[in-house]
């Protein structure tokens, strides 16, 4: 389904040197696997036999008890769907190997052997195993069948699933196995492990998982041995991880008593095409590997997972003190360093009551105040024309009043009028081109005013009015540096929340942040606002979301329809959701040739579409691919 896959990692309830017993356990939690639609589940380390069985592992009898136990477990998954990825010892050559299993519908697909032993302190692996770090190209007997062997397997669905595996220490080497696998394909990776608890480590070993798997740009499923393994010296918690690009997904309580898994809905497709999108990924070296082909998995045919409508939002677990801050931060030091380095001592900045204007001035005033310059050098300057409302201007004068801003007013009615009158326009006629007269005066009177202050022209538009386009060509598209173009509508609202801790301006933010988002471009009759944005355009929120999904990592307009309608489930209906899609895709590709000379501007999150860095695309490309896809 679009890419996800559902994928868990299982603790079962260990008894130490009885195969049988752990393989009924371990049998019983893939039958769940499977009814959960589950495609691949992974167990902890040796998990036929116990991680702590020791010297047993050198005696004849365990060995032939687990592959007894393996049989048993073959016979009894043939008709489930789901891949199992097992512990087992396997004695290969006459010497022994703690393996990983993959098996599938009563079939062993592949063993993987352990690459790092460790034999320090609590552990001595190297006692009963040997490293498997060299095995390459080879195969194993096992059972009467003939099976790949090696570090160099990875198993893959020919769609958008390839998983690699390796075994606890591996994930802790200096340079893991699943290194290699990413760097050759995999966008799944298991480890079966043992790791004992230590007082603190459980963080660090979730620390370990979450990012190796964002170093990756994959997937990680962790298993780790539970209740039941021996306590002569060492106690094992199990521990169960499942983490995406550098965000767990799922973690399980440690020491359940009894045998449990946990699942989430991983999107590899997302992965594969974050690889192109980001990163140096296409620069890792590769390694001669071996694709093993997996059979028909189950389909997910409900997605678990929640889709944040608000992506380009701190999640409501981040400290939202410190984001802002640090957005605001990086606004404040571009200009400061374009201020500096042109020796510009003022700001001049186009003041409308309206969000974006408002997060600018914030911003700048922010500026000041780090480098100690005096806040009566930001002019700011508001510009009533045809739409302007008392509730915006007034906000306008307060917002500067209370930051202690130069202000100035000058009315561009008549200004409009005789460009009307010198170009022809009937004032009555309430065009476009009765807006971009506007538009373009507001702009011609900032960037003539800079000059008069010898100062610099401030840019308001956010990235959400860039990828719509929704600017006035050298109008407002126009400034000398654009400090919100990086920063969506939706992340600005969010900033602007946290500028409300200043009493001063609190009430003053609350009414802008109330106020129906608008160009007042055209007149009114009430003394209220006529001319909505998101009537038009549509929804910022939806806008966002699409263009977030569109760049972030290439998706397809079907996928993005999908996640929006599980996103937004009740707000918005597929219809709705579908028609502002079609306008956003419509807009960003003819909209193109304004982003093509857009100003300069600080990047602030992951998404920019700035022509000089991120953002590179023909101002004349065509749509309609993505549209039919619709």
């Amino acid at each position: 389904m679009f890419g996800y896959y559902r994928v868990a990692a299982a603790v079962n309830r260990t008894t130490v040197a009885n195969p049988q017993k752990n393989a009924q356990e371990i049998l019983s939690l893939i039958k769940e696997a499977g009814d959960k639609e589950v495609s691949v589940v992974v167990f902890p380390e040796l998990t036929l036999t116990g991680y702590t069985a020791s010297d047993l592992f050198l005696n004849q009898t365990l060995l032939a008890a687990q592959n007894e136990a393996l049989v048993y477990i073959l016979e009894n998954i043939k008709p489930i769907d789901t891949i199992a990825v097992i512990g087992i010892a396997l004695l290969e050559a006459d010497r022994l190997y703690n393996c990983a299993a993959v098996l599938q519908r009563g079939k062993i697909l592949g063993i993987i052997p352990k690459s790092y032993l460790p034999n320090k302190k609590e552990f001595y692996e190297k006692r009963q195993f040997v490293s498997g770090r060299d095995i390459v190209r080879t195969t194993t007997q096992l059972m009467g069948d003939e099976i790949p062997f090696g570090v160099d397997l990875l198993f893959g669905d020919g769609k958008d699933m390839t998983f690699g595996v390796e075994i606890c220490e591996d994930l802790w080497a200096i340079t893991p196995p699943s290194n290699h696998m990413a760097s050759n394909g995999a966008n799944l990776l298991l480890n079966l492990s043992a790791s004992n608890e230590l007082i603190g480590k459980h963080e660090y070993r979730e620390e370990l998982v979450r990012t190796q798997s964002a170093r990756c740009m994959a997937a990680y499923l962790y298993s780790s041995s539970g209740v039941g393994e021996s306590t002569t010296d060492t106690v094992y918690g199990g521990h169960a991880i499942i983490a995406e690009y550098g965000t767990t997904l799922a973690q399980n309580e440690r020491f359940q008593m009894e045998s449990h898994l946990i699942s989430a809905d991983v999107d590899l497709q997302k992965l594969r095409w974050l690889r192109l999108n980001e990163g140096s990924y296409g620069d890792a070296r590769r390694k001669k590997t071996r694709i093993i082909p997996v059979g028909k998995l189950p389909e997910i045919s409900k997605l678990q997972r929640e889709i944040d409508p608000t992506p380009f939002v701190p999640s409501k677990y981040t400290d939202k003190t410190h984001r802002c801050e640090e957005i605001v931060q990086i606004q404040a030091h571009g200009l400061i360093k374009r201020m500096t380095h042109a020796h510009i001592s003022k700001a001049v900045i186009g003041i409308s009551g309206g969000l974006d204007s408002t997060l600018a001035l914030l911003s700048t005033h922010k500026a000041f105040e780090i480098m100690g310059w005096d806040s009566r050098d930001i002019v700011a300057v508001t510009m009533p024309g045809f739409g302007t409302t008392s509730r915006t201007k007034s906000n306008a004068v307060k917002l500067c009043e209370a930051l202690g801003v130069t202000l100035k007013e000058i009315d561009i009615t008549s200004l409009s009028l005789e460009e009307f009158e010198a170009i022809g326009h009937d004032p009555d006629e309430h065009s476009v081109t009765y807006e971009n007269v506007q538009a373009r005066a507001r702009t011609s009177i900032l960037m003539n005013m800079a000059n008069s202050e010898g100062g610099l022209v401030i840019g308001t538009g956010d990235l959400s009015e860039i990828a719509l386009g929704w600017s006035t060509y050298n109008g407002d598209h126009m400034s000398m540096y654009a400090l919100n173009s990086g920063i969506p509508k939706t992340l600005i609202r969010y900033v602007i929340e946290y500028f409300k801790h200043n009493e001063t301006t609190a009430a003053i933010l609350d009414d802008i942040l109330a106020t129906p988002i608008s160009p007042e471009l055209l007149p009114h009759s009430d003394d209220t606002i006529c001319q909505e944005t998101e009537e038009i355009v549509g929804p910022y929120e939806l806008h966002d979301f699409f263009l977030y999904h569109f760049i972030k990592y290439g998706a397809k307009p079907q996928k993005i329809r999908y996640l929006a309608t599980k996103a937004f489930d009740t707000k918005y209906d597929e219809e709705t959701i579908t028609k502002w899609l079609k306008l956003f895709l419509k807009r960003f590709f003819t909209q193109q040739f304004k982003r093509s000379c857009m100003p300069d501007g600080p990047k602030v999150g992951t998404i920019s579409l700035s022509p000089r860095a991120d953002w590179k695309m023909p101002s004349d490309a065509d749509v309609e691919a993505w549209i039919r896809g619709l």
